[in-house]
């Protein structure tokens, strides 16, 4: 999973950041992004897409990759705003967010899919990189386990909807809950089923 920031680096890149995003596809709360930069030398055969992961397998690895990033940050993107924009700008906005965050700043980005043209860092958009790059799978880690954690903040605010259980995304449980309850404050209503009752 190395060998794009190792391709980099031949190149005379250093500081590589890798970043994903987690959150496009539910139907409340917030989309998160992360990134992340590493030292050269660093290697986990544990870290790779967040979804191949236990909740417990996450959750050791946020704090693993936190300490042992050079840098990390996070973005966040409400759901007005993902309203307002839509979930692919709001999805780049986030990962944008998170990159411009880093400090020292990278001097390349490496991300899952999407462009982000931000100034005066080269980029590569990658399809799958969560898959595949080293970097962007410690990225989808953060991503993943930060927005769970402010899905479950949700869950004890909005407990009729069971955000603890599917994280907002649309599983039966939760449309039954919308279905009963209408929608609440942190709910996408450009989403359907609110967008075509």
């Amino acid at each position: 999973m190395i060998k794009e920031e190792t391709d980099l680096r031949k190149m005379g890149f250093r500081l590589i950041a890798g970043t994903d995003e987690a959150g496009r596809g539910p139907l409340a709360g917030p989309v998160v992004a992360a990134a992340v930069v590493f030292p050269e030398t660093y290697r986990n055969k544990a870290i790779r897409n967040s979804k191949e992961l236990s909740a417990m397998e996450r959750e050791r690895l946020f704090a693993e990759i936190r300490n042992s990033a050079i840098s990390w940050a996070v973005g966040v993107v409400g759901w007005r705003q993902i309203d307002e924009i839509g979930i692919l700008n709001a999805s780049k906005l986030a990962m944008r967010q998170a990159v411009l965050k880093l400090d020292p700043r990278p001097d390349f980005i490496l991300s899952d899919a999407v462009g982000l043209n931000i100034m005066g860092i080269p980029q590569k958009a990658i399809i799958k990189a969560d898959e595949t790059v080293f970097c962007v799978a410690a990225a989808s880690i953060l991503a993943k386990v930060h927005r769970d954690r402010l899905m479950m903040f949700y869950h004890k605010k909005y407990p009729d909807y069971g955000f603890a259980r599917h994280m907002g995304y649309a599983t039966e449980v939760h449309l039954s809950a919308i279905k009963k309850h209408g929608a609440c404050p942190i709910h996408r209503l450009s989403f359907s089923p609110f967008s075509n009752p």
